[in-house]
């Protein structure tokens, strides 16, 4: 009998290596996808004694951008960004994830701000409510305050052109 199980374990083994090497890292499931978007209050990065907050948002389809000065990657989408908010075709709201607010506000007043508003989440919590795992994490949010879609990593105009912007003129169309 065991002599039967090392070539069974060695075939489970391609199987389990065959599927995970088929799937895409930049893909990491949420268990937010169609679950009210966690609440959040925080300070207002250009102006440190106002609050925002998620609240601020019901009734439009929004994008929720998590991003720091010290995330490279962050710096590399920031004209993808950049070039979406010039459309206005959707609000995007930054989260300035573990980050001083000096070098952030540096940051947006140097390469432009691509955001409504910017909410300092300077302890991370708030990242950890949406299951942020890294930056840059961008949710799309619709008007009852639910996440639709999360993207892992930088949105370059492809991914705006292919997903991104088709689920929210979609979201946008719908009632409610």
């Amino acid at each position: 009998m065991s002599r039967f199980l090392l070539p069974i374990g060695f075939i489970l083994l391609i199987v389990l290596l065959y599927v995970g090497l088929s799937l895409n890292p930049r893909e990491v499931p949420s268990v937010f996808i169609n679950k009210p978007a966690p609440d959040f209050s925080l300070p207002k990065l250009e102006q440190l004694d106002q609050q925002v907050s998620n609240k601020d948002m019901l009734g439009k389809v929004w994008l929720f951008n998590v991003w720091a000065t010290w995330c490279v990657s962050c710096r590399s989408e920031h004209h993808t960004l950049m070039a979406l908010a010039n459309t206005g075709e959707v609000p995007i709201v930054g989260l300035n994830y573990k980050d001083e607010n000096a070098p952030a506000q540096t940051w947006l007043s140097q390469l432009g701000n691509p955001y409504i508003f910017n909410a300092v989440d300077a302890e991370g919590r708030t990242g950890i409510d949406y299951g942020v795992y890294g930056t840059p994490e961008t949710f799309i949010i619709d008007k009852k305050g639910v996440i639709r879609h999360k993207h892992t990593g930088p949105i370059y105009p492809q991914q705006l052109e292919q997903s991104i912007l088709p689920l929210v003129r979609q979201l946008k169309a719908e009632q409610g």
